[in-house]
């Protein structure tokens, strides 16, 4: 082979990788969408009620002239206002597309962003959410994978459990093997060993397509190998028939960023 043939190949061996890397960025982002679909007739009805909070406690003030009356009035709508913003920013932040950039973020106000997503989607189908954070382990990563992995984690969770169930997601700092883990733990029906070995494999699926349409796809456990291993960690499950499954992010964990001195104050 030429040199000229050499560079000419490795000049589209470059070029492919990089139709790669768009693609999985692709990949990537349907996926996030799919999820978002996943909890779309939830998040809806949430807003339904929070409007109904909105508009009956501005009616009640409205009706009544006492002072009494009308602030215990502005203090709900004010609440439904600040829990419509926390959905609304949650829903925004999640599905911007941020790239490969990583930062150090503490890792339970992260999983708590998402489970502000997820909750009604919970109470909906009687799944009872516990959560269990030992300390605050912080980790670098790309926030918008690493909630898109535990989206998809939870709603694979509550797929599981049909008939309700329980929840549990744990946060901790593994000191001894320098590793920040956040574990996901349904109480539902278990993978069946066969089944277990393959779950990481892309296009394969345990179950179908659910009643919004979301399941089945054999894409998001693929992906979230492939984000935690970008990330230099690791996913592992546990699994029994009629136990349950337990999904564990595993992150090399790094010291919290030093707090910053208060600004001195300037004396007139």
């Amino acid at each position: 082979m030429s040199e000229f043939d050499e560079l000419s190949s490795a000049t589209r061996i470059a070029e492919l990788q990089q139709q790669v890397q768009s693609l999985q960025q692709q990949l990537l982002q349907a996926q996030k969408m799919s999820s978002v679909g996943a909890l779309a007739s939830s998040i809806t009805h949430e807003f339904n009620n929070i409007l109904m909070t909105v508009i009956n406690y501005a009616k009640m003030g409205v009706r009544h002239k006492d002072a009494a009356t009308r602030d215990k009035a502005f203090d709900k709508i004010l609440a439904a206002g600040h829990r419509a913003s926390k959905i609304t920013t949650g829903m925004l932040s999640y599905a911007r597309q941020q790239g490969d950039r990583r930062e150090s973020m503490d890792l339970v106000p992260l999983i708590e962003d998402v489970l502000v997503l997820v909750e009604k989607d919970l109470q909906r189908y009687r799944i009872r959410l516990t959560t269990q954070f030992d300390g605050h382990p912080f980790a670098a990563v790309n926030s918008g994978q690493v909630q898109q992995v535990l989206l998809n984690l939870i709603i694979n969770a509550r797929q599981a459990m049909e008939q309700g169930g329980n929840l549990t997601v744990t946060v901790r700092a593994n000191s001894e093997l320098a590793q920040a883990e956040i574990s996901i733990r349904d109480s539902g029906c278990g993978i069946p060993p066969d089944k277990l070995r393959r779950i990481f494999e892309p296009f394969f699926t345990t179950k179908s397509v659910d009643e919004q349409g979301q399941g089945g796809t054999g894409l998001g456990l693929s992906l979230a190998r492939d984000v935690m291993e970008a990330h230099g960690g690791r996913i592992r499950v546990e699994s029994a028939i009629g136990s349950g499954t337990t999904f564990t992010l595993k992150f090399p964990l790094i010291p919290a960023p030093a707090a910053r001195p208060a600004a001195a104050q300037k004396v007139v």
